[in-house]
C-alpha cells in the first residue's frame, strides 16, 4: 500500500476499535513528512496527528481558518510550496471537518460579528464572500482547494495531492480526493466494509494509536448538528450571498440613472434653446380729466 492508503486503513480499523491498528512510518520514508493543511478549530488538537499514525516529526502542520485556499497563488499557497520546496514535504494533504463553524456563517452574520469588533463594512473588500472564501459545504470547500493545489504554478506535478474529511466526533477520516489519481477532484468511494466510522465507535483510548502516539488522545464530546441544520444554514448562506450581489446590482443601477438624470438636466440647461425676449407694448393711459360737452339747451318756440 501507498502512504494515504495505509493511513486511511489504519484509521478506519482503528475507529472500529481495533488497538493494534497503525502503521511503520519507516515503511513510507520516501512519502515522509507530509504536510497537511486543516482548520484552526481547536477541537483538531487532539486528533493530528494522531489520528493519521504519525509521529509529529513527519507531519507539517499549517492551519487557517476553514482550511480555506483562495487562489493558485495565495499565501497559504505560497506557504504549502515552502513547505514542500524547502522542508522537504513529499505529499500534501487538504483535511477538513465536520460541524465547521466557518461552514455555518452567513456573510451577513460576519458583517455584524466583524462591526462588533469595529470594523467597519466601507474599510472591507466589495466581494466578502470571495475575500473570506466562505463556504456552504465542507467537502466541496476541501475539493475546491485540493483543485487548486494541484494547478498551481507553484506545487510541482510530483507531490500528490489529497483531500480529506474528518469526522469531529469520532475522528475517521474519509478520503474525499485521491491524489494518487491523475484527474483533479477524483473522488474515492465511501468504505462499505466494517472499517466505516458507523461500524465502530468513537475513540475511547489512546490504544489505537499506541505504537505511534505522542501523548494521550483526547476527543471532543461535543455533537454534531443535525443534517438538515446544515442543509438550511448552507442554503440560507447561499441566498444571503445572492441578496447581497442583487441588492449590490441595483444600488449600481439606481446610481447610474440618477446619474444620467443628472447629465441631461445640466445638458439641457447648457444647450437647450430658450425662447426670445418679447417686448411688452403699452398703449396710452387717458387723460386724468376728460371734457365735459356743453350742455344742451332747448329752444323755445313763441307763438306770436
Amino acid at each position: 500500500m501507498r502512504l494515504f492508503e495505509a493511513i486511511i486503513d489504519a484509521n478506519h480499523r482503528a475507529v472500529a476499535g481495533d488497538a493494534t491498528a497503525g502503521l511503520r512510518p519507516a515503511d513510507y520514508a520516501d512519502s515522509l513528512p507530509i504536510v497537511a493543511l486543516t482548520c484552526i478549530d481547536p477541537r483538531l488538537n487532539a486528533y493530528f496527528p494522531n489520528a493519521l499514525a504519525l509521529p509529529a516529526e513527519e507531519f507539517i502542520w499549517l492551519r487557517n481558518a476553514g482550511n480555506i485556499i483562495t487562489s493558485t497563488t495565495s499565501s497559504t499557497m505560497r506557504s504549502l510550496a515552502l513547505a514542500c520546496a524547502v522542508k522537504g514535504g513529499r505529499e500534501i494533504a487538504i483535511i477538513g471537518h465536520t460541524d465547521c463553524q466557518v461552514c455555518k456563517t452567513t456573510t451577513m452574520q460576519l458583517l455584524d460579528r466583524l462591526k462588533a469588533l469595529g470594523v467597519d463594512r466601507s474599510r472591507l473588500p466589495e466581494n466578502i464572500n470571495e475575500f473570506f472564501g466562505l463556504f456552504g459545504s465542507e467537502r466541496q470547500n476541501v475539493i475546491k482547494a485540493c483543485d487548486l493545489v494541484r494547478t498551481s504554478p507553484l506545487i510541482g506535478p510530483k507531490i500528490p495531492v489529497h483531500g480529506l474529511l474528518i469526522d469531529i466526533e469520532s475522528g475517521n477520516l474519509e478520503w474525499v480526493v485521491n491524489g494518487y489519481n491523475a484527474p483533479v477532484s477524483a473522488a474515492v468511494p465511501a468504505p462499505t466494509d466494517g472499517a466505516h466510522a458507523g461500524a465502530g465507535g468513537p475513540f475511547s483510548s489512546i490504544g489505537a494509536f499506541k505504537d505511534f502516539a505522542m501523548g494521550e488522545m483526547k476527543f471532543p464530546e461535543s455533537k454534531i448538528g443535525e443534517a438538515a441544520a446544515r442543509a438550511g444554514q448552507a442554503i440560507a448562506a447561499e441566498a444571503s450571498q445572492i441578496g447581497s450581489k442583487v441588492g449590490q446590482q441595483i444600488g449600481q443601477a439606481t446610481q447610474a440613472v440618477q446619474n444620467a438624470s443628472e447629465q441631461v438636466v445640466q445638458y439641457a440647461e447648457k444647450n437647450w434653446p430658450k425662447p426670445p425676449v418679447i417686448p411688452e407694448k403699452f398703449s396710452p393711459l387717458p387723460s386724468k380729466k376728460s371734457p365735459l360737452p356743453p350742455p344742451i339747451r332747448p329752444k323755445a318756440k313763441l307763438n306770436r
